[in-house]
């Protein structure tokens, strides 16, 4: 990694969250306006599966010693593909970033080698004001693959949940149940293996994974259809800084799609969040989704707030 004179790169450790802390919230407030991340999550990158700090990731700071720049490879099942982050304080490390990435993409290629595969797919997004970063990504040979569209909708004066088409019903999930929770997997795992890029995760590498977003198990929600599983719907906790209720996934399954069953846990998520004082509800939806899910957000009051595009590139396996 070739960096300007008198600055330095390292591997951090949790000792570095406040200060990895500090260059991601001046990420995110130039990229989407507000600062994303908390010191929880910091620490949960840091401890993942999958990741070893020691190795696959970077700390870079500046003359003074102040941290500028992070990068994080995310893959919590240690299959698929690869989700890279590069964060930079974007009036102090913007510089470097081109610096930090070619260095990720190193490591990714040594992780191709570990895994035993020629190549992985590297992947990480770019928000509207990063064109510098849009640049730098093309230079370095990746090619935009898909956008995304952050939705949300307002709860102040939320009208009364509407009653649910004739025969659903919805329930919250008995998260102290194993039986509902491999119910709520199955229908979570058949829904989405026919849209783009799903990679399917089994039950005991799903449950595992639950502590990362599974905090507000009263806002989970199972729809049934005459007594029949039908579809689910999971929050997460990641927009409460925001006072948003966040639906991190909309399950249907396909037998039951176009009969308001999307739209009865939608409405239930609404009025929870709301009941609970949140001021608004959000999601985000892929474009290329073929179910074209964006109609019926719409549909429910949601509205187009801002948008990402994911980014991706094939690394090839390098010697470790």
């Amino acid at each position: 990694m070739t960096l300007p004179a008198g600055w330095t790169a390292r591997r951090p450790t949790l000792d570095d969250v406040p200060a990895i802390l500090a260059v991601v919230h001046a990420a995110d407030t130039f990229a989407v306006g507000h600062p994303d991340f908390d010191a929880e999550d910091v620490e949960a990158a840091l401890t993942a599966p999958f990741f070893d700090p020691a190795r696959d990731s970077w700390l870079v700071e500046d003359p003074d010693g102040r941290v500028v720049g992070w990068t994080v490879i995310d893959n919590p099942t240690g299959v698929g593909r690869e989700f890279v982050e590069v964060y930079v304080d974007p009036e102090r490390g913007a510089g470097v970033r081109a610096a930090l990435l070619a260095r990720v993409l190193d490591r990714i290629g040594e992780r191709a080698t570990e895994r035993g595969l020629p190549a992985l797919t590297a992947r990480t997004t770019v928000f509207a004001p990063e064109t510098r970063w849009a640049a730098q990504l093309v230079e370095a040979g990746f090619t935009r693959v898909k956008r995304y569209v952050r939705m949300t909708r307002p709860l102040a004066g939320l009208p009364a949940e509407p009653p649910p088409p004739p025969g659903v019903t919805v329930r919250p999930v008995r998260a102290d149940d194993e039986a509902d929770l491999r119910l709520f997997h199955r229908i979570f795992d058949t829904a989405f293996r026919d849209t783009p890029d799903y990679e399917p995760l089994d039950f005991d590498n799903w449950r595992e994974q639950l502590p990362r977003y599974a905090k507000v198990w009263d806002e989970w929600f199972v729809a049934e259809v005459d007594g029949e599983p039908a579809g689910a719907l999971q929050s997460s906790d990641q927009a409460l800084d925001q006072d948003t209720g966040w639906v991190r996934t909309l399950s249907v399954l396909p037998a039951y799609r176009r009969r308001g069953v999307g739209a009865a846990l939608l409405w239930r998520a609404f009025t929870v969040y709301a009941a609970k004082g949140r001021t608004a509800a959000g999601l985000g939806v892929d474009l290329t989704n073929p179910t074209s899910p964006a109609t019926l957000y719409r549909s429910v009051g949601l509205r187009e707030e801002r948008w990402t595009d994911m980014y991706e590139r094939s690394v090839p396996a390098v010697g470790v």
